[in-house]
């Protein structure tokens, strides 16, 4: 899909020629890349409309809101819940640095919940805000492709609204997928995992991610029975080996029952909850069953085959290195483009994109060293290469580090887990 991009300064600049546009850009999706790239074309000058769908704390193909996954139902509401459940585990430890505890402590979930609520909603609040300030035009309601210099903006009461554009960007994000199993409608994804009424008291988690291990650390943290299911013999796939190891040992400690190379064939509805059944033939009870098996690009509905724009089998955007698909005007940039679905590299993108088509500086995105963090208890971080692919780059030929350490905070506490970094060098 290589393409010529043109020189400083050519690019953005307007032809004589050029046919007359609502917009010069029109951005399908207000998540991190969207909200981005429509701020920095503005900034350059262009004319720039954006739609989003209503806001809910709870996706669905109908339900989204200005500031998409990571605001709204990913990084900022599991960082307000591993905080509150990170908490329990502190009030233990008070005790033995000579904190009286001496009434029951009580924990609230729903005040944590509407906490929670407030933040995101006034988050949203502010994503809008930034879009205004910008001079970006922001409609509510749910937008497709119907060309490849037309949009349809379908609005809450069903009117449709119809926009040409020099420009278009599809930053439409992913959402959560269920496996294919009976009864997986009885389960849920981290979407309604953020807004649970009640507590669980028994809850089992499919998938050995981040979502996951964050998930199970949640609800551990908040008093919680928690089996964790996944496929492989350590969780995080694609993390450092050693260090997979120990989050496994650490989620053992923190009293999470670990099930390897485990999958869940059946869920049944009980009085009291559900039956979930094994692929080893094990039965448990849970009140909550967590599907965090992956997400797929939200591109179902966008009608991409009426401007020609190519996907891949999961249904992700095919883009070049300057985010350009196969439809010269169409762009994508995100999670949609399941390339390196991570916030920062969302708005990299998005900043890359506006550069390269309105600022006269073709910019592509550097996916190298991009740090990134798993927030189980205790957290994960990560950058640069793992010790397998810096043994496959440097053809063996690496120097390891490696360091476990007991804080010393740890040893008046009595708190289990160890401080580990694992260093690998070319």
């Amino acid at each position: 899909m290589a393409r010529k991009m043109l020189i400083d300064g050519e690019m953005g600049k307007p032809d004589e020629a050029d046919v007359h546009y609502d917009f010069d850009l029109f951005v399908i999706g207000a998540g991190s890349g969207g909200v981005r790239a429509g701020r920095f074309a503005a900034n350059y000058g262009a004319k720039v409309g954006i739609c989003e769908l209503p806001f809910h704390p709870i996706s669905s193909e109908v339900i989204g809101g200005v500031g998409g996954t990571c605001v709204l139902r990913g990084c900022v509401p599991k960082k307000i819940l591993v905080y509150g459940a990170a908490f329990g585990g502190e009030l233990e430890d008070a005790r033995n640095y000579g904190w009286e505890l001496n009434e029951k402590v009580d924990f609230n979930w729903k005040k944590l919940l509407h906490k929670k609520t407030e933040e995101i909603t006034r988050l949203n609040g502010i994503y809008k805000r930034l879009l205004a300030n910008a001079g970006v035009k922001l409609f509510e309601g749910e937008g497709k492709l119907v060309g490849p210099n037309e949009v349809e903006v379908t609005q809450l009461d069903g009117t449709k609204l119809c926009y040409s554009a020099k420009h278009i960007l599809i930053a439409t994000g992913g959402r959560a997928q269920r496996p294919n199993i009976p009864g997986q409608e009885l389960g849920i994804t981290s979407d309604e995992a953020l807004s649970l009424e009640e507590l669980p008291k028994r809850a089992v988690v499919l998938g050995g991610g981040y979502i996951a291990v964050e998930f199970a650390s949640i609800w551990r943290g908040l008093g919680a029975t928690v089996d964790l299911f996944f496929r492989k013999e350590l969780p995080l796939r694609g993390f450092d080996d050693e260090m997979r190891a120990v989050v496994a040992r650490n989620l053992e400690g923190r009293g999470i029952n670990l099930h390897p190379r485990t999958n869940l064939t059946e869920l049944i509805k009980t009085e009291d909850g559900m039956k979930v059944i094994t692929d080893h033939g094990e039965e448990l009870h849970a009140d909550v069953v967590l599907f965090a098996t992956g997400r797929i690009p939200n591109t179902k509905r966008l009608n991409l085959a009426s401007a020609g724009v190519e996907t891949d089998a999961m249904g992700a955007v095919k883009v070049d290195e300057y985010s350009c698909t196969n439809v010269p005007s169409i762009w994508a940039v995100g999670d949609v483009t399941n390339r390196m679905n991570l916030t920062p590299v969302a708005l990299m993108e998005g900043t890359c994109f506006a550069k390269s088509v309105f600022g006269g500086q073709p910019s592509k995105p550097d996916y190298i060293n991009v740090p990134y963090a798993v927030f189980c208890i205790p957290p994960l971080s990560v950058v640069g290469l793992s010790e397998e692919q810096a043994i496959e780059q440097a053809n063996g030929d690496i120097l390891v580090f490696t360091s476990t350490f007991n804080p010393m905070k740890n040893t008046v506490s009595g708190y289990a887990a160890r401080k580990n970094s694992h260093e690998a060098a070319c």
